[in-house]
């Protein structure tokens, strides 16, 4: 999208995660009315809390100064693994964009340039999807796939799959 400035995210950005964490976990359909209703689903802070520590990676994206996007990573291990967890060291991707600027090509955006800053540090990234979500297409244009056998019921009750991409070895 043309116009759209991205950067990496900083510790001060915590806020505006939590709020596309509210808009990627779909928590309005779940009869949640702000973002910080989250904090009490352990599941879902696992993505934001503190945001700042050591390997977390993300970029916010947004025109005229307002922020509109956010694509990011935590690295987890099997014991705190999250929705769209494959293995150790391999991160997890959450993404979000406001409501009003779906359509508009910032997730691709933003999530191109993570992906970039990803390609030369990890070998590949995943992450947990409705299966109904229009973001998969986005996904799978970028490289992402299925991980076989991985649907699981999400906490809305609808059916969720993991999603992988590998980075080419240069």
């Amino acid at each position: 999208m043309s116009g759209v400035i991205v950067r990496p995210t900083t510790v001060d950005d915590e806020k505006f995660l939590w709020a596309m964490l509210f808009e990627a976990s779909h928590a309005r359909d779940q009869g949640m009315a702000n973002p910080d209703e989250l904090r009490d689903v352990p599941a879902l802070t696992r993505y934001v809390e503190g945001w700042g520590r050591p390997g977390d990676i993300g970029v916010v994206g947004g025109m005229d100064g307002v922020l509109l996007g956010a694509a990011w990573v935590r690295v987890f291990d099997a014991e705190e693994s999250g929705y769209g967890f494959v293995a150790d060291g391999i991160p997890e991707l959450a993404i979000g964009v406001a409501p009003e600027s779906r359509g508009f090509g910032i997730g691709t955006t933003v999530l191109s340039a993570l992906l970039d800053t990803l390609r030369p540090l990890y070998p590949g990234v995943s992450l947990s999807v409705r299966l109904e979500n229009p973001a998969r297409k986005l996904y799978e244009r970028l490289g992402f796939v299925d991980v076989p056998d991985s649907e699981h019921r999400n906490r809305a009750g609808s059916t969720s799959v993991t999603m992988y991409t590998v980075f080419d070895a240069d």
